[in-house]
């Protein structure tokens, strides 16, 4: 319970002030603070206020000049869906979320594991990313693509499988105090949820078979993989949108010989129709024959009969009929 309870962070809102009226005060104590050390000297100079005096106004200018600057490092632009977050010395102080041009505790310094330092990234699917050192965090839908993975399906298949994930940060305060990088967590997870989900069901299943299937079943086993990552990443502030399964294939060492099993089964499955069909019209042929009595054939007959027409509805190639001119016994 511990464990869970250190991972909640309530989100709270800074009710920062106006950045441009802090613009405005900061600029009016700079430019106070350039008038005193200016005119400390000069009027010292004309012999109008004493040493004593004009040090002050000296010492007077520097401290508003070093205030100055202080508010200065308050101002903070915002653009819409970003977010920034604070800490205070070491504790959390709250969150900005609302775009504009405001102004905050000086003292407070934003923080954001993943912009901390600047870095180029390669992965090992040719996609490359940067990270900058901004503080700032997205609230942007954004695209996670992990590429192709090779797995064994339930039957022990080694499968390629690849998937893109639709998610969005809804909570910045728990991205980045619950975890260290959240989009390192959030691709760590899906890798995990999409590895997990292919080893217990088939790639694909017969055609009589309920059984839920990574071909058949893609939607379905689509939205399995959203819940499960949601529930993962739930801690991370963040929200899974989608996740749509962008390739499924046999791994090559296999994919030949599993073609060739799915023609063979293609095969029996035809042929199985074509003999269903082929008795179905022979079963017509001597009903017609009986019903009209056109003739009349004995058990002899009729099984030749039945022969000649499977072979002639049956076979790959056209029959050649051989022509009777005598009598049939």
């Amino acid at each position: 319970m511990e464990t869970k309870q250190s991972l909640v962070h309530e989100e709270r809102i800074i009710n920062a002030k106006n950045g441009f009226l802090m613009l405005f005060v900061s600029t009016l104590l700079l430019a106070a603070s350039i008038a005193m050390c200016i005119l400390g000297p000069v009027l010292s100079g004309m012999d109008r206020i004493s040493g004593g005096l004009c040090g002050f106004l000296i010492a007077l200018g520097l401290v508003l000049f070093i205030v100055s600057i202080i508010l200065y490092c308050g101002l903070k632009i915002l653009n819409p869906n970003e977010a920034l977050v604070f800490a205070l010395f070491g504790k959390y102080y709250g969150t900005l979320k609302k775009p504009g041009y405001f102004w905050i505790n000086p003292f407070c310094s934003p923080i954001n594991p993943i912009g901390s330092k600047n870095s180029f990234t390669m992965g090992a699917n040719g996609h490359t990313s940067v990270t900058t050192g901004t503080k700032k965090i997205s609230l942007k839908t954004m695209t996670l693509d992990n590429g192709k993975q090779k797995v064994n399906d339930e039957l022990g298949n080694p499968v390629e499988i690849g998937a893109i994930v639709i998610w969005k940060v809804v909570n910045p305060t728990q991205a980045v105090i619950n975890v260290e990088n959240y989009k390192n967590y959030l691709s760590i997870q899906c890798d995990a949820i999409i590895r997990n989900t292919a080893r217990i069901y088939p790639y694909d299943t017969s055609e009589q078979g309920d059984e839920k299937s990574l071909r058949g079943s893609s939607q379905e086993i689509a939205d399995i993989m959203q819940l499960e990552l949601q529930e993962k990443v739930a801690d991370a502030g963040i929200q899974i949108i989608d996740i749509r399964i962008t390739h499924l294939a046999y791994a090559p060492e296999i994919a030949s010989a599993m073609l060739q099993r799915q023609q063979a089964a293609a095969i029996i499955d035809a042929r199985q129709k074509i003999v269903e069909g082929a008795v179905g019209m022979v079963q017509m042929a001597l009903d017609k024959l009986n019903e009209n009595e056109i003739v009349e054939l004995d058990e002899e007959r009729k099984a030749a009969m039945v022969s000649n027409l499977l072979v002639v509805l049956c076979g790959n190639k056209d029959a050649q009929p051989i022509v009777n001119s005598g009598t049939i016994y």
